[in-house]
């Protein structure tokens, strides 16, 4: 039988399917299959949409059921006996698998740390330090080179990537370095024109910026991002093998559109869910940050209470964990708690509640043990 000559036999051979790419092959048929029925779901969510005589809340429901069934598809079943779950109980016991700590000891004596499967709120008003703790708490897990990923809802990458810098360049486990302390105001002075960098900043953030490089960080600032793209950006980087340790969102608030019958509560507590049922689907702790509300502000003692959490109801029954913050400097300064931020547990679904304090160093992001260490209870 004639091929036709050599290069007709190149041809062959070129299309060929090598048993070395054979799992690329495959995933490429899963693709397209997955594809296919995305397709057909798109059809089905037309469908819903169309039907006028069903409920929105219902239209929205069916649409997402919809979406997650081909998403969910090859996943194995959540509903397991307990002798496979006690098998995996001991198993994990044997394995030290990790409660991540704070890196703060009066608060890892509350919460014990960051449990992967849980969600802990991070509340307080405007500039009593959320976003900086936030950042100091990441920092923990990244000197270990355990990922993070961090969902900025308010600031740009770049304004937190300053911060980062500011934060390593007098953060302890970095002391070796030998790095000049560099506050993160000296960086916006600089880009604002008010105040050049001095040759020891610029030689500080080249020496700085190769750590901050190497760092397993992820940052993600769409403003217009939703708990379905979150859980696909981190599915993503589980999917190469960089599966986070700590997955932050800065803020609840922001992620909460209001709802067409105006309804912002419902859609805080669809985001706070979602979050929540996100950290058991990738089993990783999630810290999410949030806004409380000014209700504070009319108090003598303005120290953060449960029900001053935004709509707090949902907000308290999802989040395993609720630590409050509050600088008493910031409403009283002559105060003599000045460079103190109260932690205030205000729920711990495996640990204790009361309230943990350190010392905190504005200019850098940098939290520290106080002298002695001492919570309330």
């Amino acid at each position: 039988m004639r091929i036709a000559g050599i290069p007709r036999l190149l041809q062959l051979i070129e299309r060929t399917v090598s048993a070395a790419n054979i799992d690329r092959y495959a995933e490429l048929v899963m693709d397209k299959y997955v594809r296919r029925q995305l397709i057909g779901v798109g059809g089905e969510v037309i469908e819903l949409a169309r039907d006028t005589t069903r409920e929105l809340d219902e239209v929205l429901d069916g649409a997402e059921q919809a979406v997650f069934r081909v998403s969910n598809r090859g996943r194995t079943t959540r509903t397991l006996p307990n002798s496979e779950v006690a098998s995996a109980a001991f198993s994990e016991l044997e394995k030290n698998n990790p409660i991540y700590p704070t890196g703060l000891r009066e608060l890892d004596d509350l919460i014990v740390g960051f449990e992967p499967g849980t969600l802990t709120l991070l509340a307080g008003r405007p500039s009593m330090g959320k976003s900086q703790a936030a950042l100091f708490f990441a920092l923990q897990m990244l000197a270990r080179r355990i990922p993070v990923v961090f969902f900025s809802l308010e600031m740009t990458a770049q304004q937190l990537e300053y911060r980062l810098w500011s934060l390593l360049s007098v953060h302890p486990h970095y002391c070796d370095y030998g790095f000049s302390p560099l506050r993160s105001s000296r960086i916006r002075q600089h880009r604002a024109g008010l105040a050049p960098l001095t040759e020891l900043e610029r030689e500080t953030i080249v020496n700085v910026l190769k750590v901050a490089a190497e760092l397993p960080l992820y940052f993600n600032d769409d403003r217009g991002t939703t708990v379905m793209g979150i859980a696909s950006e981190c599915w993503r980087l589980i999917g190469e093998k960089k599966k986070p340790g700590l997955v932050v969102v800065d803020y609840l608030q922001m992620m909460a559109d209001d709802s067409p019958n105006g309804n912002r509560s419902y859609e805080l507590g669809n985001v706070a869910r979602g979050l929540y049922k996100m950290a058991g689907d990738l089993n990783v702790p999630i810290l999410a940050l949030s806004q409380i509300s000014r209700a504070v502000e009319g108090r003598n003692n303005k120290r953060p209470l449960m029900a001053d959490l935004s709509q707090s109801g949902i907000l308290e029954m999802v989040s395993d964990n609720v630590v409050l913050l509050y600088r008493d400097e910031y409403y009283n300064p002559d105060s003599a708690d000045r460079d103190v931020l109260e932690l205030i547990v205000g729920k711990a679904r495996h640990g204790l509640t009361g309230t943990a304090r350190c010392l905190f160093d504005k200019s850098y992001g940098l939290l520290t043990e106080l002298p002695g260490g001492n919570h309330g209870n």
